[in-house]
């Protein structure tokens, strides 16, 4: 039997250690809440028809929304099964109204808004056969699309370029379905008359540093072997890691390499290994605002809730996996978790996700909402 003072003590403790525990639950709580996407909705945005399918790369511009629509052009510009070798670019109103469009030959895998030069570049034809376009939609209509060639004419990794981004000024381009993986990743593109120039920014074959904290090669150096260059972006400062960064993803390879100072003589890569195959990356830089997403088929989605600022939303892709199973579960939106990367399905949503883009700030019920939503800033 415990004496009065024993038995005082032991409850003090018992006290102590509940309000522990309950302070450890509420924290886990709290941490469970702040990596939950649940509570989102996702209503089509816009559609093809019977004229458009296909969409694949978002972005946004001074209030509008842009749309890449492939149309069943191969990834050399090879013609769909109708005959077409044009994919189409609309610009959307934020209430889904289209506003413009413009045909481009061949097929149109990346893209990005420039608004620094109040253009969108557009590059086609991810595996062959490639060129660039430049699309200003407030130029007189014989001026609005500019295409402009390589130079090399062929190109070094001995592929196609697909996705662009702006970052610190200069236009990087990834160098997609490489036949040489000790060749560029990404291109550097100067643009000059009808001619975009290119130089390399990193390799395939480059250094980087382990950035998933829970593996045991945390922090180490290894050599990389990307042999799927993909989507790009450009991290806004608001994420709790990477922020500023240029990432590339490795598609096939399951990798998003982050690249701080990219194109600078002091540029370090960092490898974040990932659960699955992922596309588009983009993050919430606002807790009001939405997430446009295309579904690879014939919509485009409007993804709508309370956000978490620096929230990394991917578009999965298990089939797009170099190892994928012979049936692929079908793409989905997943929450990315920044240090392990762990790939979450967002609850409740059920479209196949492709492309992204965050636009943050309500958005209007009308045509005239001027808010800037490019997720390309430096």
């Amino acid at each position: 039997m415990q004496r009065p003072a024993a038995r005082a003590l032991a409850l003090t403790v018992a006290m102590g250690l509940a309000t522990l525990g309950l302070v450890a639950a509420a924290g886990a709580a709290a941490a469970s809440n702040n990596n939950d996407a649940s509570g989102f909705s996702a209503q089509v945005f816009a559609s093809g028809g019977s004229t458009l399918s296909a969409p694949d790369d978002i972005t946004a511009m001074e209030g509008s929304i842009f749309v890449a629509w492939q149309n069943g052009v191969g990834p050399k510009g090879e013609p769909a099964a109708n005959g077409n070798t044009q994919s189409t670019e609309v610009q959307y109103s934020r209430s889904g109204h289209e506003l413009h469009s413009w045909p481009l030959t061949g097929r149109v895998d990346g893209m990005t808004a420039d608004p620094a030069h109040e253009r969108i570049i557009a590059t086609v034809n991810e595996d062959g056969n490639t060129s660039l376009n430049t699309i200003r939609p407030d130029a007189p209509p014989a001026s609005q699309v500019v295409h402009y060639t390589y130079d090399p004419s062929t190109l070094v990794h001995g592929g196609g370029t697909d996705a662009p981004h702006i970052y610190r000024g200069q236009i990087l381009v990834s160098a997609s379905n490489p036949s040489d993986t000790t060749q560029p990743t990404v291109y550097r593109a100067l643009l000059s008359g009808t001619t975009a120039t290119l130089a390399p920014v990193f390799f395939d074959d480059a250094t980087a540093t382990v950035a998933n904290n829970d593996s045991p090669q945390y922090g180490r150096q290894v050599t990389l072997a990307l042999s799927d260059p993909d989507s790009n972006s450009v991290v806004p400062a608001s994420s709790p890691r990477f922020g500023r960064d240029f990432m590339l993803d490795s598609q096939g390879d399951l990798q998003q390499v982050y690249v701080r100072n990219a194109g600078r003589p002091n540029e370090k890569l960092f490898v974040l290994n990932l659960s699955q195959s992922v596309d588009d990356t983009a993050w919430a830089t606002a807790s009001r605002g939405t997430l446009y997403a295309t579904d690879g088929k014939a919509n485009i989605y409007a993804v709508r809730g309370r956000f978490k600022v620096g929230t990394a939303f991917s578009a999965v892709t298990p089939g797009n996996a170099n190892n994928a199973p012979p049936n692929p579960a079908p793409n989905y939106l997943a929450t990315l978790n920044l240090n392990t990367g762990a790939l979450t399905h967002v609850p409740g949503i059920t479209f196949t996700a492709k492309g992204l883009v965050f636009v943050p700030g309500e958005a209007d019920n009308n045509d005239n909402n001027n808010d800037n939503g490019n997720n390309n800033n430096d």
